[in-house]
């Protein structure tokens, strides 16, 4: 399973120039099923109503429309990923992004990113 970050879905969803070639191999290939962390429907909505991020709808239209269209799953944030984010060493201290990488270790999924504090935890597989 491959567990894309945040940026990689809005990439994937509005500029995909922005995606690395292997990025594109690895999500067209569809070989391995493609998830996000429920957390990334969170940082879409606060980015959103920051003003940071533009949308042509409304968030939850726009992940609805963007998983389904591209074969997401949603990966749950469970009691045993919300604690391990919160004992992960400090590379990285964006919670978001340690729910994301707690959510990779726990399932053993493999995180599709180009963000170099997620490369620097050795338990995980990142590609980008």
């Amino acid at each position: 399973m491959i567990l894309i970050d945040t940026c990689v879905l809005l990439w994937l969803a509005i500029d995909q120039d922005k995606l690395s070639e292997n990025a594109k191999e690895l999500i067209e290939s569809n070989t391995n099923k493609i998830c996000i962390s429920a957390i990334t429907a969170f940082e879409i909505g606060v980015k959103t109503r920051k003003k940071l991020l533009k949308l042509p709808l409304r968030p939850d239209k726009w992940l609805e429309k963007a998983i389904y269209l591209h074969g997401i799953d949603v990966a749950p944030i469970t009691a045993p990923i919300a604690l391990l984010s919160t004992q992960l060493p400090t590379h990285h201290h964006d919670p978001a992004d340690r729910l994301i990488i707690a959510t990779a270790m726990i399932n053993n999924y493999t995180i599709l990113t180009p963000d170099k504090h997620i490369v620097q935890y050795p338990k995980i597989r990142v590609v980008w």
